[in-house]
């Protein structure tokens, strides 16, 4: 049993991490922000998300984050605006990475990893 989970190790150390996956189709989400401080536990909330080409935004309350996404092969990096209504709270560059519906990104200046789960798409309302 060691052997197989050896030999599957150094299998997968050979040929890397799985790639990272396709971005969602545009819409509207139900989602999850958790946000990571350093050592600390994930902090988790409901959220609102909106995906539309390249960009997305992610409400939390009166907060917005605005994620414009550069697409690389097998990751990107983004640009990262955290609004409150109109003023600027800040703005960070990172690499980012979709992993089926979340999106991960690092705020490494802060020490702070993000992850946005989009969950259920809602319906378009006429």
């Amino acid at each position: 049993m060691r052997r197989a989970a050896a030999s599957l190790a150094a299998v997968w150390l050979a040929i890397g991490p799985a790639p990272a996956l396709a971005a969602p189709a545009a819409g509207t989400y139900a989602a999850r922000l958790c946000v990571t401080l350093a050592e600390q536990p994930a902090s988790c909330g409901d959220a609102h998300a909106r995906l539309t080409g390249h960009h997305l935004r992610v409400r939390v309350s009166d907060i917005e984050y605005r994620l414009e996404l550069q697409p690389r092969r097998p990751a990107g990096d983004l640009i990262a605006q955290l609004m409150h209504g109109t003023m600027q709270i800040d703005e960070f560059n990172a690499p980012y990475e979709w992993r089926g519906n979340a999106l991960q990104f690092d705020d490494a200046d802060k020490r702070t990893r993000y992850e946005v789960q989009l969950g259920k798409r809602q319906r378009a309302t006429k």
